[in-house]
């Protein structure tokens, strides 16, 4: 522990937009000592994920605010390295949701600890972490795909969207991903096997994705809203599903798009075709995270599924990391190696 100061990225204001380097602060304050029942962490490896933009609004939503000057919001693999409650030991990993710091406070209540020997220490945020179970549990529980149907899924190269779309293909259903770039695109289709991946970029994407899906879609995993979800609506099936997981599109908008009102064509559709369009929490179905650990760690090891990572080093490294995430620029599950597993 090099000088005893533990490194913090604290929010410093609120963005108004899109987030920008001065709405964020790094700090620095003394390494904590464990109290009783207390453990103390080395944070190994931090998660960005699109949620924590809508963490540093100050509007009411699913989960409470970062409060400014305090630590940014985030999932974290972490060694043990002190430990004051019983079945922790120094030395142990876990999962936990320790915030963008080197060192953290927990208690084992909120831990899980993971195992290296089953897969890498990474995936516990990614793969076999809150992405994985986002993706595992919003498609089969709410999309439900059939052998046969037409699966469309959101920003296809990401953490979520690409396992949405290889588990659609695992439970027999076609796979139609929507990205950004050609070479994005050539991913998801060359090497995790999806049927189609179409650019968002692309100003045909409303024909292209017609194209792609003949008989329609059956199930939409929303990730992005936006342009997407204006070309996606009008193929939507007699009783499709649509799994609403994020609206990244709108993540950092300051007011309503100009334009006509769509909500009267929404609910028209969502009427005459009966769909079921709900959003939902990972948290929501933490009931299946065994079910979902179980499902996705055999498909994983058996190489029925693929997963690739955006690594950066350091932890003063995120908050350009998480701006560029927020813009599309990572390719993969975006992640900071904030201090060596050795």
């Amino acid at each position: 522990m090099a000088g005893d100061i533990n490194r913090r990225i604290c929010l410093a204001a609120r963005p108004v937009g899109e987030p920008v380097p001065g709405d964020f602060a790094l700090v620095e304050t003394p390494i904590p000592v464990p109290g009783p029942g207390e453990i103390l962490l080395q944070t190994l490896w931090l998660s960005l994920d699109p949620y924590m933009r809508g963490r540093m609004n100050a509007g009411k939503s699913y989960a409470p605010p970062v409060a400014l000057g305090k630590v940014m919001v985030g999932g974290t693999v972490s060694r043990v390295l002190a430990s004051n409650q019983e079945g922790f030991r120094p030395g142990d990993f876990v999962e936990g949701r320790t915030g963008w710091q080197e060192y953290a406070l927990a208690t084992g209540r909120e831990l899980r600890r993971v195992d290296p020997a089953l897969a890498p220490l990474s995936t516990a945020l990614g793969v076999l972490g809150m992405p994985g179970m986002t993706a595992y549990t919003g498609l089969l529980t709410i999309g439900r795909p059939e052998p046969g149907e037409t699966v469309v899924v959101a920003a296809a190269s990401g953490a979520v969207g690409s396992l949405v779309g290889q588990i659609a293909r695992l439970k027999g259903a076609r796979a139609i991903g929507i990205a950004g770039g050609p070479a994005k695109c050539d991913y998801v289709v060359s090497e995790l096997g999806f049927d189609a991946c179409l650019d968002h970029r692309s100003p045909t994407l409303p024909a292209d994705l017609a194209a792609a899906c003949p008989e329609g879609i059956d199930v939409y995993f929303e990730n992005v809203g936006g342009a997407v979800w204006e070309a996606v609506l009008p193929l939507l099936n007699p009783f499709a599903r649509i799994p609403v997981c994020g609206l990244i599109a709108h993540s950092n908008a300051t007011r309503l798009p100009e334009g006509p009102n769509l909500v009267p064509a929404l609910m028209r559709a969502v009427l005459s075709n009966r769909l079921t369009l709900r959003g939902f929490i990972v948290g929501d179905f933490a009931d299946q995270q065994e079910e979902f650990l179980t499902d996705v760690g055999a498909w994983l090891r058996t190489g029925q599924i693929r997963h690739r990572e955006d690594i950066v080093d350091g932890l003063e490294s995120a908050p350009a990391a998480f701006i560029g995430l927020l813009q599309g620029r990572n390719f993969g599950k975006a992640l900071v190696r904030v201090a060596a597993e050795g």
